[in-house]
């Protein structure tokens, strides 16, 4: 079944965080390395994406964990897999292999949910973070008119990771974490032009952040402007996710179902980080503050992000299969 058809249907429900999972392990540079990467120049350590192809069994049974618990759509481990974050770590040259590796690890883990329970359509998303450039803002407070990167060099690292992930196999491409929204045109730009080269069109989500207690994106949006700004895109879903926990989430929740013809999805923080980083939010207590988006009919695809696991994805997913899909209005 298509996910175009599935979402009509029922509510969705996307997997939880990857990196907070990936941090109980407790890797050292050792295991980022791997045998291969062993005498790499730069230090790895923090590369979450590289462990696709140094520790594949343990991103393999992070997928799993989130198909077992109810999950219909699993983001690939890709966030960062791009030029311009990997060039953080001297490895931009790896951005298609390890867009690659990625989404084959999240096919193997899928694969082995439906050898272990039965088929049932289940559903990996390419996921494309919006990395640590913006084309919006000067990094030098001297020089306003400054820019790191502009529209056309987004568009072209985005198309790479794009046609990566659309050669792989994954099944959605999700453009997330906005906090520019002329980040997410330049991606979406090259997505089309990916689509273009390869012959084949995906699904597109896209889901933005929301930085301030004003409810602006860091670029200085609003959330209808947001959802204004990106109204023009074939769309299946927008959204909003990380950086607030469920509770402070919801009033921009209700703006993008009130005005959105797309469908909704939201996937938040386990609550806002304490001082030490780390977040607070048990899966019960998270799903109390989930359980009002779907009594108030907001959502079309509920998940989690930073601090979320398969314990709050689970209590989401068992949450979600009591109540109605929010209607697009006409």
């Amino acid at each position: 079944m298509k996910i175009e058809d599935l979402i009509k249907k029922k509510i969705l429900v996307l997997d939880g965080a990857m990196g907070t999972m990936i941090q109980q392990y407790k890797f050292q540079e050792k295991e980022y390395r791997g045998e291969r990467f062993k005498d790499w120049k730069t230090d790895l350590k923090g590369n979450n994406d590289l462990l696709s192809i140094t520790q594949p069994k343990v991103i393999q049974n992070i997928h799993l964990e989130y198909f077992e618990s109810g999950a219909d759509i699993v983001e690939t481990n890709t966030f960062n897999a791009n030029r311009i974050s990997m060039s953080d770590y001297g490895m931009q040259d790896l951005v298609k292999e390890l867009n690659s590796a990625s989404v084959s690890v999240a096919k193997q883990a899928r694969d082995e949910y439906w050898a272990k329970y039965g088929k049932k359509p289940l559903f990996i998303a390419g996921s494309l973070g919006p990395t640590s450039k913006t084309a919006s803002i000067s990094p030098d407070v001297n020089d306003p008119a400054y820019r790191e990167v502009d529209f056309d060099f987004l568009a072209e690292i985005y198309k790479e990771q794009a046609i990566s992930l659309i050669k792989s196999g994954a099944d959605i491409l999700l453009v997330e974490t906005i906090f520019d929204t002329l980040n997410a045109k330049a991606a979406f730009f090259g997505i089309e032009e990916a689509f273009d080269e390869t012959g084949k069109s995906l699904p597109l989500m896209a889901s933005g952040t929301i930085t301030d207690a004003a409810g602006r994106t860091l670029s200085g949006q609003t959330t209808e402007a947001f959802l204004i700004s990106l109204s023009h895109l074939p769309l299946l879903s927008i959204g909003l996710n990380c950086a607030l926990g469920a509770e402070q989430l919801l009033q921009y929740l209700e703006i993008l179902a009130k005005k959105s013809t797309f469908y909704i999805s939201a996937h938040p923080n386990a609550g806002l980080p304490n001082p030490l980083g780390g977040y607070d939010e048990t899966p019960e207590m998270m799903a109390e503050k989930i359980k009002i988006y779907l009594e108030n009919n907001l959502v079309n695809i509920i998940g989690g992000c930073c601090g979320t696991s398969p314990a709050h994805i689970k209590l989401f997913a068992e949450l979600a299969a009591q109540y109605p899909p929010r209607q697009i209005p006409n």
